[in-house]
């Protein structure tokens, strides 16, 4: 920018895109000068290095605007968990079923987690059926598995994602 480029020669293009040619360094800092603009290196291993007249406060902000507009834009997805146990009621299941709808119609994926917990792990069939339930009942949610069950140690993990918007 201005006084921090070195090449005695630049091909200088104007604010408003109007190429000026090739110019000594000199002549493009008078006519800058006289716009009241800066000189910016766009492409400095050009040969020779290419050099625009332009706002330099401007288009500093023109940038941050640009890059205020894609973080609106961004979407963040977060992990919601929502645990369990095997021996759960049918109103509370209802009730957690009901949240785990809430997160994905948010966009958030969910972590189903159960439990077990002392003699719980002798009966581990009975946790799992309630499990596959479980599961079941967010399918028809619209939801789509995005890992399916794992057994870890004591407990299992199942991931599941928000399904297509229609």
């Amino acid at each position: 920018m201005n006084e921090r480029i070195r090449a005695h020669e630049i091909r200088l293009i104007g604010d408003d895109g109007k190429a000026y040619g090739v110019v000594t360094l000199a002549q493009a800092r008078l006519m800058a000068d006289s716009e009241g603009l800066d000189l910016i290196e766009i492409s400095p291993n050009a040969n020779p290095p290419v050099v625009k007249m332009m706002d330099y406060g401007k288009f500093k902000y023109q940038i941050q605007k640009k890059l205020a507009e894609a973080k609106k834009k961004q979407v963040v997805i977060d992990v919601k968990e929502m645990k369990f146990r095997p021996n759960i009621e049918r109103h509370d299941l209802e009730v957690k079923i009901n949240h785990i709808e809430k997160f994905l119609d948010q966009g958030d994926k969910v972590k189903l987690l159960m439990q077990f917990r002392g003699r719980e792990m002798a009966h581990k069939e009975i946790g799992l059926s309630k499990f596959d339930e479980i599961v079941k009942a967010v399918l028809e949610k619209g939801a789509v598995i995005e890992a399916p069950a794992k057994f870890m140690g004591n407990r299992v993990i199942a991931m599941v994602a928000p399904g297509k918007k229609k």
